[in-house]
């Protein structure tokens, strides 16, 4: 089963972080605007300049090349990005139940990108993260657009996948609430620290 560690990860806005995330379990990271949060996450995923190293089991993120680290460790930014004209041209395999089961029709994937909504696109994301059955989940903010119901329809995919990977799962939400219903432990940024909340 794999865990997530990071072992003195450091960005411009974060003093050293060391926090190990098992199997199957979710810490959820809050704090202000501008605090630091994405660039933890880009930086755990390998997309900024940064020091320290994070390990999956013990595999460590500078000893494989920076793609492959990213199959293995998704990462899902708080707005997705689309680089061709049909959303099925996203997936590496097309799965209809997964996209009905965050309420989206069948024919999804051959809708055209640019007639999506913001939500719709945020649904889509988390889809094309998982389709890609990533062994750790770097999640920021991916139910920020979403109604209450599509918010739950989200958290339960995500949980269900979670429950049937045991990966581990960094989620950045805003939301006291959401944080209630899904987090094993909850930190929050302040200053350059990362502070342990009750969850």
């Amino acid at each position: 089963m794999p865990r997530l560690t990071l072992a003195a990860i450091t960005t411009s806005l974060l003093d050293p972080v060391d926090l190990v995330i098992s199997e199957g379990e979710t810490v959820v990271l809050h704090g202000q605007s501008g605090s630091g949060k994405s660039l933890l996450l880009r930086a755990i995923a390998d997309l900024d300049d940064h020091s320290g190293d994070a390990m999956l089991d013990d595999t460590a993120c500078s000893s494989i090349p920076a793609p492959l680290w990213r199959r293995q460790v998704g990462y899902l930014t708080a707005e997705s990005c689309w680089w061709s004209a049909l959303v099925g041209e996203h997936f590496p395999e097309q799965n209809p139940e997964l996209v009905c089961r965050l309420g989206l029709p069948e024919e999804v994937f051959d809708w055209e990108v640019n007639r999506l909504s913001t939500g719709e696109k945020q649904r889509l994301g988390i889809a094309r993260l998982l389709a890609n059955r990533p062994d750790a989940l770097l999640l920021d903010e991916p139910t920020a657009n979403l109604d209450p119901e599509h918010t739950n329809k989200a958290e339960k995919v995500i949980k269900d996948y979670q429950a049937q990977q045991q990966c581990p799962v960094l989620w950045v939400s805003h939301s006291p609430e959401q944080r209630r219903r899904i987090a094993d432990r909850v930190f929050r940024i302040e200053g350059r620290q990362l502070l342990q909340e009750p969850a």
